[in-house]
């Protein structure tokens, strides 16, 4: 028998958590058909993965990428980091279901949260839907190359529903109201959503100053969606929250113990902080109680230090006149230009020592320059103790390395994730899926989307947080389980050839560079990656060592495993 495609030699992780087997897998169409030895089989193609191991492809649990996919259906850079699946529509910003006449209020608020220029949106986007399944009959016809989930969103839906006070503190739902909003969750999730969306996190704002729709919504209402998700879904839809365990701890565990005894599979975003153990002990004993019983909760969370990158690129650690006048310069190289200028480097630092940073500067990372970035994991070079060695003023010294490095360097800022050993005890917990790339949001401040790749390559090949047959489980099979995906999310017979190729010991993420690659020239930061041979979606590779190939056989799934 042929076979279209054999990859041979390598060693499979199926994504079950067990060890690797050497094993050759031949693909036909879009499933693997056949795992084992494999000599003697003839295939219209081979991929050599002597010396690699072979993975499921990677499901990403949490992007912003709902806009992007209009005018980067290549998906960029979740692509070059062995992602196959992407969950969008997170943080319930997403742009259905909608009336024609608030297409431009849904383009500003995920501007406003997620730094993607409304024009951009509007006009990267073709807005010929107002129901959740006609926005994912849109994205099925850009033709993306990963597979796409969708969450329905809070945001679209109360506003829909309760219009311009539906983001008024204090002000809630009335009955007809939360009758309209459970209607369209029910509905989106029928048409084909894997569940319902919400932030609560009291730093998403929209244009004005006000906090994004459900932002304040009381239990009443976060009760009856869950129940709404339920009856369009069935048992285990979800019910995705960017919670707010600052000041309303007790609200939101009670919320999500709600869902979860409703029957939603509550999925929330978490972390360590740096007191104790961080939150750890406690936060497993919560979401153990809440996977018993029929039960379903999955924390996720990020896998390294980030919140900004600074230099002379976008974003800067300061808020006066001298540095916004350099940063409207129009390149790099003529901002470094001006530093150099002793008259301007002093204005600059004068100034800066009056105003002093917008960023604590004891959580601000120089990333190197090499291929490869320097997170600092063994935290020895804060700005404030490369400042304290070389005895200099922590201002004086950003500004000369800005200059000797000619701005190409990037600071990274430890806004969150920073608590490193809680933060690798909180992903080892039994039901935390280390998946929250953020792929597609604040894409002109910084890019996590390198994650699943540092996951690998730092913290299992290096800090060994996981062992490789944990760590691709964790992002596969887990990730999978999470959404109910049909047969995807491990390597089996049968099952859907969503797959990598991965060359583990070279595997590394890249250096991130800026391009201004949106509509009207917005601009992103970018991060490649090493050691990907392939990522094949649906049989076909969309990655070949590192680059694309112009394939897009992804699509939206909208039919899940439920119960």
């Amino acid at each position: 028998m042929s076979h279209d495609l054999i990859i041979s030699g390598g060693s499979v992780i199926d994504g079950s958590g067990t060890e690797a087997k050497k094993a050759d897998v031949a693909v036909d169409g879009d499933r693997i058909t056949r795992i084992g030895d494999l000599t003697g089989a003839e295939a219209a193609r081979t991929i050599d993965a002597t010396g690699k191991v072979v993975t499921p492809g990677f499901v990403d649990l949490h992007t912003h990428l709902d806009a992007q996919v209009g005018w980067d259906p290549e998906m960029k850079s979740s692509s070059y980091h062995g992602v196959t699946t992407a969950l969008i529509g997170n943080c319930g910003v997403t742009f259905a279901p909608v009336g024609k006449q608030n297409h431009r209020m849904l383009a500003e608020l995920m501007e406003a949260v997620e730094d993607i220029a409304a024009d951009a949106i509007m006009d990267g986007l073709p807005w010929d839907w107002t129901s959740y399944g006609g926005y994912l009959d849109a994205v099925d016809k850009l033709q993306p190359a990963l597979n796409v989930v969708g969450l329905a969103g809070h945001s679209p839906i109360r506003f829909e529903a309760m219009g311009d006070k539906s983001m008024d503190e204090g002000v809630q739902a009335t009955d007809e109201e939360l009758d309209h909003i459970c209607r369209l969750v029910r509905e989106s999730v029928e048409q084909g959503a894997v569940g319902f969306s919400s932030s609560r996190f009291l730093g998403h704002f929209v244009p004005d100053g006000r906090l994004t729709p459900g932002t304040w919504a009381d239990l009443r209402e976060t009760q009856a969606i869950q129940q709404a998700v339920v009856e369009g879904g069935g048992r285990g839809a979800l019910f995705q929250v960017a919670p707010d365990m600052q000041s309303r701890m007790r609200t939101e565990i009670e919320m999500f113990d709600q869902g979860a005894e409703i029957g939603c599979h509550v999925m929330y975003s978490g972390g360590a902080g740096p007191q104790g153990d961080g939150g750890v002990s406690r936060t497993a004993e919560f979401l153990q109680r809440n996977n018993e019983n029929g039960r379903k909760m999955t924390s996720i969370c990020h896998t390294r230090p980030s919140g900004a990158m600074f230099g002379l690129i976008k974003a800067i650690p300061f808020r006066n006149t001298p540095w916004k006048e350099l940063m409207q310069l129009p390149s790099v190289e003529e901002r470094v230009a001006a530093l150099k200028d002793p008259a301007t480097r002093d204005r600059l630092i004068k100034r800066s020592k009056e105003t002093g940073f917008s960023a604590d500067p004891t959580l601000m990372h120089p990333m190197g320059l090499g291929e490869v970035p320097d997170y600092d994991l063994a935290r020895k070079n804060s700005l404030t103790q490369l400042a304290e060695a070389a005895g200099a003023d922590p201002i004086d010294y950003y500004v000369d390395r800005l200059v000797e490095t000619e701005g190409k360097e990037i600071w990274n800022y430890w806004a969150f994730g920073g608590a490193l050993e809680n933060q690798w005890e909180y992903m080892r917990m039994e039901h935390c899926v280390p998946m929250l790339a953020d792929a597609g949001a604040h894409v002109g401040i910084f890019t996590d989307t390198d994650s699943p790749t540092f996951l690998l390559s730092e913290l299992t090949k290096r800090q060994g947080v996981y062992t490789l047959p944990e760590a691709i489980h964790r992002i596969t099979q887990a990730s999978a389980d999470v959404l109910g995906l049909v047969e995807r999310g491990s390597v089996k017979e049968g099952w859907i050839a969503d797959l990598n190729v991965i060359d583990y010991e070279a595997l590394e993420t890249g250096y991130p560079y800026f391009v201004n690659d949106f509509p009207h020239g917005g601009g992103r930061y970018i991060v490649e990656s090493q050691g990907y041979v392939a990522t094949i979606v649906g049989g076909q590779p969309i990655i070949e060592n590192g680059k694309h190939t112009g394939k897009r056989p992804g699509h939206v799934i909208r039919d899940f495993a439920r119960g």
